[in-house]
């Protein structure tokens, strides 16, 4: 059996290109930093001739070979979902008993990360989407990254809902909001509605998300 972070966490975002990545890797770095060993996970992942892919950048922060984040036989140069881009390019079908037994961690990592595709329900594999391969997984923190800008109420609120209908309506939720800008009042605005109108946990600073 292979083994488990102390800690695990896992990534969604509302929709795609909302900069998963990008607030994965600065908050996996920040850890580091501090002296936790940490590893990331993109079990699998699609790009148009981007040389730089989210593997690649997690495997920056966390110090790992973009190889180990990502297995090489899961890179899918088209921008589609995976499964489409599979279909595609004329590659084996793709199943999430696969991706779940492909994900090794090394031994004693304090903090694991395990970055999805897409939103919640975007088709991760054939046979399920991101909701169904994290509800497998059972992280111990749930982290959605939004946007702060117009538009985030609806889809936080939306991506929450997806959520709730898994087990993982258990897991502890941190929604991040990312390009927050504390000068724009609309930005301010919306983080204080969904703390005080929804109880949502949202946060505008890698430095703050907790994993307690």
């Amino acid at each position: 059996m292979h083994p488990r972070p102390k800690k695990l966490v896992g990534v969604i975002g509302t929709q795609t290109d909302i900069g998963k990545t990008y607030v994965s890797s600065r908050w996996l770095l920040l850890l580091r930093q501090q002296g936790l060993k940490v590893a990331a996970r993109k079990p699998v992942q699609s790009f148009d001739n981007d040389a730089n892919t989210d593997a690649m950048q997690l495997a920056t922060a966390t110090g790992e070979y973009a190889i180990d984040v990502c297995p090489q036989h899961r890179n899918y140069p088209l921008a589609l979902a995976p499964p489409m881009a599979a279909d595609v390019l004329q590659r084996p079908r793709i199943h999430l008993a696969d991706l779940l037994s492909e994900m090794n961690w090394p031994a004693h990592i304090d903090v694991g990360l395990v970055e999805t595709v897409g939103g919640p329900l975007s088709p991760l594999a054939h046979d399920g989407d991101c909701m169904d391969f994290l509800a497998r997984v059972q992280p111990d923190l749930l982290l959605l990254i939004a946007d702060a800008g117009l538009g985030t109420l609806n889809a936080v609120r939306l991506a929450l809902n997806c959520v709730a209908q898994t087990p993982l309506h258990l897991t502890k939720i941190t929604v991040f909001l990312n390009r927050y800008d504390e000068a724009n009042t609309l930005h301010r605005l919306n983080k204080q509605w969904l703390q005080e109108n929804h109880g949502v946990n949202a946060i505008s600073s890698v430095a703050n998300i907790k994993l307690n």
